[in-house]
């Protein structure tokens, strides 16, 4: 028909998207055969100054991190596997206070299969607890800290320290304009812990500060078949980052994608721009 292209001339004139069918899935694969494959046992060398940081985060596919103020309804099976899998990769886990006091942190590697592997891997028993709280504000109630075989780290701008616990605290204390330095509580993590790689498990405005400051490698996202609703502003309706806008947006490079009960497991890289190393807005808000 006239004034109408054919088919075949309109199929040569459109440069379509590639487009790459992730199911039926052709390999079914075990958490630990997974971070095998991955690579994630090599001693990552992160940059010349800080470990290597990945991000571990979990969503509904409508970005809600909690529901009733927990991660926990999200999950499935496979994604606990995954998180297990990787903390037992790392030298050390980052989280915010704010995450330890609502998930109620216990010991890092509480399979004692799972320690016995980091030993023949030539890590330690558990990874570092790495947690950062500008004001210290963590009680004496948390189940981590009565561990007696728990390393904790606290990285920290106030100048107290935590009551006598348990567990081994030690104190990164990187301030710098009156705030937590959390770039240079990094570099410290490496210099004096020899940690190479670090897995971040929240909460959102740590990520988001990460990202922002270019201090985050990886991303692990677990995005789970379910829709919450909710409005972000609601403390029950946390999504995977909080905080002011991220200006200009972070690059991501799709690495790898699996599937589980209809749920998905992405890998990331992410892309470092130039950005302003201290953000007023990301650390006046940064785990409590």
């Amino acid at each position: 028909m006239a004034g109408h292209p054919s088919n075949s001339v309109a199929q040569r004139s459109v440069d379509p998207a590639s487009l790459t069918r992730l199911l039926p899935a052709e390999e079914l694969l075990g958490a630990a055969v997974l971070i095998e494959r991955l690579g994630l046992w090599k001693r990552a060398s992160g940059t010349a100054e800080r470990p290597r940081v990945m991000l571990n985060m979990l969503s509904t596919l409508d970005g809600r991190a909690t529901i009733a103020g927990r991660s926990g309804p999200i999950s499935n099976r496979a994604d606990r596997e995954l998180f297990h899998a990787l903390r037992a990769s790392v030298d050390g886990v980052l989280v915010g206070a704010g995450t330890v006091r609502t998930e109620r942190y216990g010991r890092i590697i509480p399979n004692p299969l799972a320690r016995e592997l980091r030993l023949t891997r030539g890590l330690s028993e558990e990874p570092l607890a790495c947690i950062v709280s500008g004001r210290l504000a963590l009680g004496e109630d948390i189940p981590l800290l009565a561990e007696p075989q728990a390393r904790v780290v606290m990285l920290t701008s106030s100048e107290a320290s935590l009551p006598a616990a348990r567990a081994q605290i030690d104190y990164i204390r990187s301030v710098l304009e009156g705030r937590l330095d959390l770039g240079g509580g990094l570099r410290e993590l490496r210099e004096r812990f020899a940690v190479q790689s670090l897995l971040c498990e929240g909460g959102p405005h740590l990520c988001r500060q990460l990202l922002a400051e270019g201090l985050a490698d990886e991303l692990f996202l677990s995005l789970a078949p379910k829709l919450a609703g909710g409005e972000p502003s609601s403390g029950e309706a946390l999504r995977i980052l909080a905080g002011a806008e991220l200006d200009p947006p972070v690059g991501l490079e799709l690495m790898s994608v699996l599937e589980s009960e209809s749920a998905l497991f992405l890998r990331y890289g992410i892309s470092a721009p130039e950005r302003v190393s201290r953000e007023t807005t990301a650390s006046s808000s940064l785990a409590r």
